[in-house]
C-alpha cells in the first residue's frame, strides 16, 4: 500500500485585498501518494501554480489544511515551513533557477548546503545525482555552457539529491524539444516509480500525458468535473513516444 505524502483538504487561497482580492483557490482537496506521477492541468490563471506553492509550503493557505507525511502545516511559522520544505520537498522550475557562476555540481550541492550537508560527502552526493541524470561528464560545467535540456537535468538532480518525499515540477518541459522533454519526463517518472516519491507536474504540455499515473484538472480555482461529476483521475498506459521532433526551430 502506497503512503500518502501530501494531503490537502478544502484549500482556499485569497490573493490581494479589497477590490483587488482574487480567490485563486476555492476549496481544493487533493492527495499525492508515493510511487505516483500526477499531472495537474488547467488554463492560465486556473490556480495551478498557486496550488503548487501551497503544497510546497511556499504559501500558507487562507483556509483549509495541508498535511505532509502526516504532519499538519497549519500554524507553522515561516521558519518552520522552510524546515518542512528542506526535509520533504524538491522543486523543479520551468526556468531552471541555476546560478550562472556555479558549476553543475555546485548548483546541485546547494540543495544539500541548505540542509547543512557539506564537505566531501555532499560533493559525492552531487556527483552521483548528476550521474543519475546522465550528466556525470558535466560536473564542472557552468549553466551557460549547457543546453536547455541539460540545464533542466541539473535542476532535477538538485531536486532529487536530498531524496525528498515529494517532487513538485512547474512546467518542466514547456520550453524543451521532444527529445529533451521525453528525457525529463522519464527522469521524473523514475523518481516516482523507482524511488517511491510523490511527483506532481503542473503542465500545459499535451506531449507528456502518457507519462502520468493520474491527471487532475483545475479551472477557476476548483478541481473540475471531467466528465462524470467527479474530479477527473485517469489511468494511462505505458508511456508512448513524444511526437517526432521537428526538423528545425526547436531548442536543445
Amino acid at each position: 500500500m502506497t503512503e500518502t505524502m501530501i494531503e490537502a483538504t478544502d484549500i482556499g487561497m485569497a490573493l490581494g485585498e479589497g477590490a483587488a482580492r482574487v480567490d485563486a483557490l476555492k476549496g481544493v482537496t487533493l492527495s499525492l501518494a508515493g510511487g505516483e506521477l500526477t499531472l495537474l492541468m488547467g488554463p492560465s490563471g486556473s490556480g495551478k501554480t498557486t496550488l503548487l506553492s501551497v503544497l510546497g509550503c511556499m504559501l500558507s493557505p487562507t483556509s483549509g489544511n495541508v498535511r505532509i507525511r502526516g504532519r499538519s502545516t497549519s500554524g507553522l511559522t515561516a521558519e518552520q515551513l522552510a524546515q518542512v520544505r528542506r526535509e520533504h520537498v524538491g522543486f523543479v522550475f520551468q526556468s531552471y533557477h541555476l546560478f550562472p557562476t556555479l558549476s553543475a555540481a555546485q548548483n546541485v550541492q546547494l540543495a544539500l548546503d541548505i540542509r547543512r550537508e557539506r564537505g566531501r560527502r555532499a560533493r559525492k552526493k552531487a556527483r552521483e545525482a548528476l550521474d543519475m541524470v546522465g550528466l556525470a561528464h558535466k560536473v564542472k560545467t557552468r549553466p551557460g555552457e549547457l543546453s536547455g535540456g541539460e540545464q533542466q537535468r541539473v535542476a532535477i538532480a538538485r531536486a532529487l539529491v536530498a531524496n525528498p518525499s515529494i517532487v513538485l515540477a512547474d512546467e518542466p518541459t514547456s520550453s524543451l524539444d521532444s527529445d529533451n522533454g521525453r528525457t525529463i519526463m522519464r527522469l521524473l517518472a523514475e523518481a516516482a516509480h523507482e524511488r517511491g516519491q510523490a511527483v506532481l507536474v503542473v503542465t500545459h504540455d499535451p506531449r507528456i500525458l502518457p507519462f502520468a499515473d493520474r491527471i487532475v484538472h483545475i479551472e477557476d480555482g476548483l478541481i473540475v468535473d471531467r466528465p462524470t461529476g467527479e474530479a477527473e483521475v485517469l489511468r494511462l498506459p505505458t508511456p508512448a513516444p513524444f511526437p517526432p521532433r521537428a526538423a528545425a526551430g526547436n531548442e536543445s
